[in-house]
C-alpha cells in the first residue's frame, strides 16, 4: 500500500483510521463508563494499550527511542495518556453533551494557536475558517443530543482541562518525531501513562469483579483499537503535517459518532443532528483544501505568506546544496 501512495496520502488515510476509531471510542465509553470510573476505566484502557504496544515492539526488536526523545514523550505521557483520559471520562460523566461538546471540541482551536506560536506553522486563515465552520457543526451536534442540561462547574473544568492537555500534549510531542518513530512514541506515552495512572488500581480491580462482561470488553477494545492503533496513526500522521491541521482533522469525529450511535445505540438522529455533522464535515473539508491562487503564482516570485510548514520545508530543501541526504521530520 505504501508504494502505491504518496506519504502526503497515507498520512491523510492514517488520520482517517484515528478519526474514525477515536469516534468509536464514544459508543465504548457510553457503555463501559456506566460500571467503571473515570479512572478505573483510563487506567484498564492505558494497561491494555501498553501492553498490545510492548508485544508488538518485541515482535519487531523496536529499540528503545533516541535520548532526545525521551522529555517530549514523558510530558506527552503523563498529560494525553493519564490527565487528559481522567478528565475526559469524568468531566463527560458530569456534564451533558452539548456543553463537552463546546469545551472540548476547543482542543483543537488551541492546537492550531500553539503550534502556529510555539512550532512556527503560522496562522492559516483557510485553516482558522474550517476550524470555526467544524467548531459550529461539533456545538450543533453536542447540544442537540444533550440531555437535561446538567453542567455542574467542576465538570465544565474537567472538560477544559481535557482540552488544554490534549492540544499542549500535540504539540509537545510533535518535536519527538523527529527523532522517535511513531510507534516508540505511542508506546512509551502509553506506557509511562499507564504508570502514571497506577493509583487507581483498587478502583479498578473492584470494578473488573464487579463490571459485566459487555463493559469489560468495551474496556479492552478501547485499549487495542481508539489506543494502541488509534494513537499509532495518529502519531504517523502528525509527523506528515502540521498540528494544527491534525487537530482540524479530528472535528470530523462528531459526524462519524452520530453515524455510530445511530448504528450501535438505536439513537436516531434528528434533522438538527444530522446538520451539525455536515457542518463538522464541511469545516474539516475546508482546512484540507488548498488555495486556488497559490497554482497561479508565477514562477520565481517565492511562496505565499502563511501557508505554515509545508512551504517552510520547501524554502529549506530548495537551499540545501545539491546531493543533501538530509530527511525532513
Amino acid at each position: 500500500m505504501s508504494s502505491r501512495l504518496s506519504p502526503e496520502r497515507l498520512a491523510v488515510v492514517a488520520a482517517t483510521v484515528t478519526v474514525v476509531l477515536w469516534a468509536s471510542a464514544f459508543v465504548a465509553i457510553r457503555q463501559a463508563g456506566a460500571e467503571y470510573s473515570a479512572g478505573a476505566l483510563a487506567l484498564g484502557r492505558m494497561l491494555v494499550a501498553s501492553a498490545v504496544l510492548g508485544l508488538y515492539c518485541l515482535v519487531r526488536r523496536e529499540k528503545l527511542p533516541p535520548r532526545a526523545a525521551w522529555p517530549a514523550i514523558a510530558v506527552a505521557g503523563v498529560l494525553w495518556y493519564a490527565v487528559y483520559m481522567v478528565a475526559l471520562n469524568w468531566g463527560e460523566q458530569q456534564v451533558d453533551a452539548g456543553t463537552a461538546a463546546l469545551v472540548v471540541n476547543v482542543g483543537p482551536i488551541l492546537m492550531a494557536l500553539l503550534g502556529g506560536w510555539l512550532l512556527k506553522e503560522g496562522f492559516p486563515p483557510r485553516l482558522f475558517a474550517g476550524m470555526a465552520v467544524a467548531f459550529a457543526g461539533a456545538a450543533v451536534v453536542g447540544l442537540s443530543m444533550s440531555g437535561d442540561g446538567h453542567a455542574p462547574l467542576l465538570g465544565v473544568l474537567a472538560c477544559l482541562l481535557s482540552a488544554a492537555t490534549w492540544a499542549t500534549s500535540v504539540v509537545v510531542q510533535k518535536p519527538a518525531l523527529r527523532y522517535a518513530s511513531p510507534l516508540q512514541v505511542t508506546t512509551w506515552g502509553a506506557t509511562i501513562g499507564a504508570v502514571a495512572l497506577l493509583p487507581f488500581t483498587p478502583s479498578l480491580v473492584s470494578g473488573v469483579r464487579e463490571a459485566s462482561f459487555t463493559a469489560t470488553a468495551n474496556v479492552v477494545y478501547l485499549g487495542v483499537f481508539p489506543t494502541a492503533v488509534a494513537f499509532t496513526t495518529w502519531s504517523y500522521a502528525l509527523a506528515r503535517t502540521s498540528a494544527g491541521k491534525m487537530g482540524a482533522t479530528t472535528y470530523a469525529s462528531p459526524a462519524i459518532v452520530v453515524l455510530l450511535s445511530w448504528l450501535f445505540l438505536r439513537e436516531v438522529p434528528g434533522w438538527v443532528t444530522l446538520l451539525g455533522g455536515v457542518l463538522c464535515l464541511a469545516g474539516v473539508a475546508v482546512t484540507r483544501s488548498r488555495p486556488r491562487r497559490a497554482a497561479e503564482v508565477p514562477a520565481g516570485t517565492g511562496p505565499e505568506v502563511g501557508d505554515g510548514v509545508t512551504q517552510r520545508s520547501d524554502i529549506a530543501s530548495s537551499s540545501r546544496p545539491m546531493g543533501s541526504t538530509r530527511n525532513r521530520p
